[in-house]
């Protein structure tokens, strides 16, 4: 078996991936094309397979190239965020904490915590993503997240949970809207409307398309835009309804003329959880975090929460 290999092999195989050319991606790599014949070469030794087929017209991946090509990619992202990481050490920043969130923990009750602590602790970063509940929860596990909250997901053995708030998903449509009139209705009654919503970059965004596809139905956007409260001014003009979360609606409502009518779908209640892979391992500061996050948690929503393992 040939020695150990590198993250230029990683680079180089990524390349070809992306290139389907061994030529172009030695260029790529900056290597010579010998040299690149060589890596791959060592590369099939190592692993015991061959990765590439090789034909006039160029090379194709194998099926265990392909896997190697995965798994490649996902270093490479590491290594550019160890980079990214390390630069901020250099300009005297003490910490990191990447945090991946749903819509509405992002713009409803991250905003006031995250002030507070950054205040706080003026020599540490927050990344904070958006991202929908299952990426979430496997950025955290593969270590591409330090922490996330997530909704509705079932457990897993390999991350910690730790109870947050709720999260309610409900109707909003113009005062004169049909819909109004209904003390609650379900989601699949009102696929045959014209939605508003937010830009496909949001988490709502494709977890309400899901929830239609689900249902066998189409999800019809009449107009995305970018924040909430756009969405609720276009609903009051009649350009559509909406899906948004009951704290928002219950600001606008009492400012634009729109009414709020409950979702009955048993998805449109969740409890929002925050998901590490170890809470003591965190840093001293992602774990004071957490701590005042779950202290922001007002009185009436707060359920007896399980001791920290």
């Amino acid at each position: 078996m040939a020695g150990h290999f590198d993250l230029t092999d990683l680079q180089l195989i990524v390349h070809i991936g992306d290139r389907q050319s061994l030529t172009r991606a030695a260029e790529k790599t900056h290597l010579s094309l010998p040299a690149a014949s060589t890596r791959i070469k060592n590369l099939e030794e190592h692993f015991g397979t061959q990765l590439l087929y090789r034909t006039s017209q160029g090379v194709t991946l194998t099926p265990s190239g392909e896997a190697l090509t995965r798994h490649a990619r996902t270093v490479m992202r590491q290594v550019e965020q160890l980079r990214g990481d390390m630069q901020e050490f250099a300009r005297g920043v003490k910490g990191h904490v990447r945090v991946l969130a749903n819509t509405t923990a992002m713009t409803e009750f991250m905003p006031a915590v995250l002030g507070k602590f950054l205040a706080a602790h003026p020599d540490v970063n927050v990344e904070l993503r958006e991202r929908l509940s299952y990426l979430i929860m496997r950025a955290v596990a593969e270590g591409s997240a330090d922490m996330g909250i997530v909704a509705g997901c079932t457990a897993d053995p390999n991350l910690e949970f730790i109870p947050y708030r709720k999260d309610r998903l409900v109707l909003v449509a113009a005062s004169n809207h049909p819909l109004t009139k209904e003390a609650a209705v379900a989601f699949a009654d009102t696929l045959s409307n014209d939605y508003v919503g937010l830009s496909e970059w949001s988490a709502i965004h494709p977890f309400l398309v899901q929830a239609a596809e689900a249902l066998g139905r189409t999800f019809k956007f009449r107009i995305e835009v970018g924040n909430f409260e756009a969405v609720c001014r276009m609903i009051e003009t009649g350009v559509g309804i909406g899906v948004i979360p009951e704290s928002v609606a219950m600001r606008f409502a009492r400012v634009l003329k729109i009414a709020i009518v409950p979702l009955t779908d048993e998805w449109a209640v969740r409890k929002l959880q925050i998901c590490v892979r170890s809470r003591e391992a965190l840093p001293a500061f992602a774990r004071e975090l957490v701590d005042m996050l779950v202290a922001d948690v007002p009185e009436i929503e707060r359920e007896i929460r399980p001791e920290a393992k």
